[in-house]
């Protein structure tokens, strides 16, 4: 894939699609990177998650596909294995050999429940071996609920919690510490038996859970055996970026720590769902997602902001040019090449001349023209290319945001790449127009919308991009021809071929 994505979101479960929904309604372009294997896939249904109760995992997940995708989202099926910081956008790279990049990174791969080694437990879990009361407890209701005990505080406070649910609880000790004096005390305030010796297997009667066999031969009849398992989080993609998961303060397990929006000590990484907090459940990993959803947004509209704000400046002109990385070739725009064939040499102004290219080659064929830049940099390496030349050209610096032409002087008017916010742009298209002489040719070039899509490196601002349409619409068609093209060209670009959109917008002033 050779989108540069704002945002991928790498797990497919309620934390990654409420977020990416968040995202994708913001008119964030996002990816969804997902294995297809929720933690809660054995389990029949969701509970506690309002207007969504019972209904099963995947079913849950297609809908939030499906929601995803209707803000123009992208689910890609896949594991992602490693991910890492580039020069400019994270790069994540697939099981399969794919990459993808991103300009933030939303992670919600959740967490591996670490089982106790007791036959039975694995092979039922999310069934009748349950953890949660919230989530499985009003299934188990009035049965037989066994509590295998692993870490003796946790078990304890299961045991008290499922009683709540059913009359009929026993505490099978298995491994743990027995209870302290104060627990035990809980335990026999609540009716729970306390059974000392290690569970040997969970018992299976007709594909339900008919006891706990322990390793004198007895069996304690239960329906359900409640565990505690450690929860680490799925954190290995999250390595190359330097962040792995903490001790959990509680116990339960490790998780990676974050600020209340999700944020990590990586900067433009952000983490939801179990991955952050081990004992979220569905409805509030779906709202941890949404806010790092809301939070990834606002930090690209800041960082959108400084770059906006920065590409409008001349010192960043200044220092492009400077670099002399910009404006080496020789060869006019294409587009200007193609007008200036079908018309006689005359009078030309050349509006973001940069390092000279389109004006010497217009000079070199018989224009007077004048080339305007706001950088001084490159009009000092347009004048010395013009002298190196041997052409004549009337260089100008000037802020094009309130520059003024004079009022019909030009025979062409060429405006190329010349990207500035819609109400300081539209008001230059207007100037320029009124300087076009009767007869003349208004040429605007820029980057079109479609190259977004694209993985290319120069500022992604789409309202500084704009159609040969948008730009029309400033023309009175009453005085003016217009033709609108989106015309494709072949580039290398970082490696990769593309093809970029150009929008074009030709049009002669009617003569009075």
């Amino acid at each position: 894939m050779t989108e540069i994505f704002d945002v991928a979101v790498i797990g497919g479960g309620a934390a990654g699609l409420s977020g990416a929904v968040v995202l994708g309604r913001s008119r964030r372009s996002v990816v969804v990177i997902d294995a297809g294997s929720p933690r809660n896939a054995p389990a029949e249904g969701v509970h506690g998650f309002l207007s969504r109760d019972g209904i099963g995992p995947r079913e849950l997940v297609e809908i939030g596909r499906t929601e995803v995708e209707r803000y123009g989202g992208v689910v890609v099926p896949g594991t992602a294995v490693a991910a890492r910081r580039t020069d400019g956008p994270f790069e994540v790279r697939l099981d399969d050999g794919r990459s993808i990049e991103a300009r933030r990174l939303l992670v919600t791969t959740g967490l591996a429940d670490e089982l106790p080694d007791v036959p039975g437990v694995a092979e039922r879990w999310g069934r009748d071996v349950v953890h949660c009361p919230y989530c499985h407890g009003w299934e188990v209701r009035d049965q037989p609920v066994a509590v295998l005990a692993i870490n003796t505080d946790l078990a304890v406070h299961q045991a008290m919690m499922f009683r709540q649910l059913t009359p009929d609880v026993t505490f099978l000790q298995h491994t743990a510490a027995a209870p302290s004096e104060e627990q035990a005390a809980q335990l026999n305030a609540w009716g729970i038996e306390v059974i000392a010796g290690i569970v040997e297997s969970v018992e299976v009667a007709e594909d339900r859970i008919s006891g706990a066999r322990l390793g004198d031969g007895s069996v304690v009849a239960c329906s359900a055996v409640v565990v505690v398992p450690r929860m680490v989080a799925n954190s290995g993609v999250l390595a190359g970026l330097g962040l792995s998961p903490a001790p959990h303060p509680m116990g339960f397990g490790e998780s990676i720590a974050a600020d209340p929006t999700g944020l990590t000590e990586a900067p433009g990484v952000w983490v939801a769902g179990n991955a952050a907090d081990l004992t979220a459940q569905v409805v509030s990993s779906a709202s941890g997602g949404a806010a790092a959803g809301a939070a990834i947004n606002a930090d690209l509209i800041a960082e959108d902001t400084r770059l906006a704000l920065k590409v409008l400046s001349r010192d960043y002109w200044d220092e492009r040019y400077g670099s002399g990385k910009r404006g080496t070739g020789d060869k006019p725009n294409p587009q200007v090449a193609a007008a200036a064939a079908d018309l006689p040499a005359g009078t030309a102004l050349d509006v973001g001349s940069g390092t000279g290219t389109d004006s010497i080659w217009l000079a070199s064929r018989g224009w007077k023209v004048t080339g305007v830049d706001l950088s001084d940099v490159a009009l000092e390496r347009a004048a010395r290319r013009a002298a190196e030349a041997g052409v004549d050209v009337t260089w100008h610096q000037a802020d094009l945001a309130d520059w003024e032409p004079g009022a019909a002087e030009f025979d062409l008017v060429s405006a190329q790449y010349i990207h500035l916010p819609r109400p300081v742009r539209e008001a230059l298209h207007r100037r320029l127009a009124a300087s076009v002489r009767p007869g003349g040719t208004l040429l605007i070039v820029g980057h079109h919308p479609a190259d977004l899509e694209q993985p290319v490196r120069y500022p992604r601002l789409p309202h500084l991009m704009f159609t040969g349409e948008e730009i029309a619409s400033v023309l009175d068609p009453a005085e003016w021809d217009v033709t609108v093209s989106a015309p494709e060209r072949s580039v290398e670009h970082d490696g990769h071929k593309l093809t970029l959109t150009d929008a074009v917008m030709r049009a002669v002033r009617r003569p009075t």
